[in-house]
Parts: C-alpha cells; structure tokens; sequence
C-alpha cells in the first residue's frame, strides 16, 4: 500500500466516525491514489488532480462533466485533509468542472387536490390496494417523509401510542424521529388492524408497517404505478408538469413555511427545525423551498426588506 493509499484509508476512517457513508468517494479515492503511485507521485497538486478527474473513462454512460465533476469532489475533501497535515498537498478549487444543477419545478398541491388523490387512490381497484395507498399516500402528504423511508418502515418503528416513528434509515444513513398529528396516528391505527387481519406477515419475515397482498414489503415500483393511477383519475395529470410522488414532500415543506409567514413566526429560526424534521443533512437544502412559489418569495422579500428599514 501506497503512503497515499493509506493516508487515504485514514481519511475515510475518520468521515465515517462522522457519520459518513462514502462507499463511491472509497471506489475514486483508490482509482486516484493507485494513479498516483503509478506515476511515482507522493503529493497531490492542482494539475494532477484536475487531470484525473477529466480523463477520458471507456464504457461510461455518465456525462463528461458531471463525471468529472463528482471525481475532482471526491478528491478535495481527501486533499483538505491532507493539506492540514502537509501544506505541501494542493487543494483543487471548486468550480473546475463546473455542471449546471437543474431542479425541476416542483408540483405544489392545494388542499383540495390532495383531497382528490387521497379519494382516488382509495377507490383503486385490487385486493386491498385502495386500502393501503390511501394510507401510504396519506402519511407522506402529512409529514413530508421520502416515499422510500415510508415504504421501508417496519412496525417495530412505530410507536403509534406515543405518536411517533422512528426512520432508522433515512438518507445518508441519518436516523431520526417522526412526531405525527393525531389525525395521523389514527389513520395509521386503523391501517394496522385491517392489515393485521387481512395481510399478516409471512413467517420470519421482516414485518414492514405497509404490505402487499402476500404480506411483504411494497416496492416503489408499484407506488408509483399507484400514484400515477390515482393522480391520473384525480385529474392532476393534465398540465405540463404532472405531479411526482416525490412533490407530496415539497408540497408539506412549503406549507410549513406559509404557515410560519402567515403566522409571523420566526421563520430563519424555525427552518432548522423543519430541515431535522425532513432529514436534511444541510440546511441549504431546506432553504431551497423558499424559492418554490411565488408567495414564499414575496414573504421572503418583504422579511428582507423590513430588516433593511430597522437598520
């Protein structure tokens, strides 16, 4: 093993103790530090780094720069951590390869449409499928949680008479805790019992909270087939921008947000509530939402303005 080699092996060690998965940046970090030593080089420098991280690839479906882009990020954060021990170590500046991130515009669902799509997915046909989608559809809509992380919920996360889930493995690998309304809990009780006594779990199986018609876990697959099916009757299909299962998320985030404007809470104080709530790792990316529609930017505006006047 190379010296790099292993002040690489270093280097993932202590991230991980952070909390970090870094399964793809382990795969770069040994393209790298092997491309390194074969060249006979002890020191990482600008030129190097950003010569790697552009090279060609063979077989790659990926595009260019966005390759690049992820290699050259794998090895900042390696050549931060090198640099602390030997100045010798360059960083590479951010920005080299330097991809365009789009965010598609997100569908944003009044009361009544989720209404509507809560109604449809109920009146699904199939052996009990109304029945469970209303329900999935039904959480995500009220707390905002990823469709996986509720299709992954197992029974021993829910803890319904405290009115709380656990989300054991949420994105990143980031646990955390779900308070519900106890509308919701209420919902999610009587889904329990029809799914008690009419799809218990096989034996030694995993019992996940959500299941298909033989018991097991749902897959996101037929969720989506579902959520395209009920949305489509509910009428949400028919404009440029249909709505995604992953809009019913946005939609909670940015009603959160309304309410506290509207409310006059203190909304840059309350956001890193709602960034823990959701399970963002930064909240840079609970920020985001406040661009989503045009009334949060004008409560934005006028919070900013009325800071200007005070000054």
């Amino acid at each position: 093993m190379s010296a790099l080699a292993g002040h690489a092996a270093d280097y993932l060690r202590l991230r991980r103790h952070l909390g970090f998965a870094l399964t793809e940046h382990e795969r770069l970090l040994r393209q790298f530090t092997a491309h390194l030593a074969g060249a006979g080089w002890e020191t990482i420098t600008v030129e190097t780094a950003v010569a790697w991280a552009g090279s060609p690839s063979k077989g790659t479906v990926t595009e260019p720069v966005l390759r690049a882009a992820r290699r050259l990020t794998a090895v900042r954060g390696f050549a931060e951590y090198l640099h602390a021990i030997d100045p010798a170590h360059e960083v590479p500046p951010r920005g080299v390869f330097a991809a365009a991130r789009r965010r598609r515009e997100p569908f944003i669902y009044d009361s009544a449409q989720v209404v509507a799509l809560l109604h449809a997915a109920q009146s699904l046909p199939g052996n009990g499928r109304g029945r469970t989608w209303v329900t999935v559809f039904g959480l995500l809509a009220a707390t905002g949680m990823r469709s996986g992380e509720a299709l992954a919920l197992r029974q021993s996360d829910t803890d319904l008479p405290g009115g709380v889930l656990t989300i054991a493995w949420g994105k990143n690998n980031r646990p955390r805790l779900v308070p519900l309304h106890p509308g919701t809990v209420e919902a999610l009780d009587d889904y329990a019992r029809w799914r008690d006594r009419e799809r218990p779990a096989p034996p030694g199986a995993e019992a996940t909270f959500f299941t298909s018609a033989g018991g097991g876990k749902l897959s996101y697959s037929a969720a989506r087939e579902a959520f395209v099916r009920a949305s489509s009757a509910a009428g949400l299909r028919e404009g440029n921008t249909p709505p995604r299962l992953h809009d019913l998320r946005h939609t909670f985030a940015v009603t959160t947000l309304l309410d506290w404007h509207r409310s006059g809470a203190d909304v840059a104080a309350m956001l890193p509530v709602l960034s823990t709530y959701l399970g963002h790792a930064n909240p840079v990316d609970t920020y985001w939402y406040l661009s989503a529609i045009p009334e949060l930017m004008s409560h934005a505006a006028g919070r900013l303005a009325a800071g200007r006047t005070r000054r």
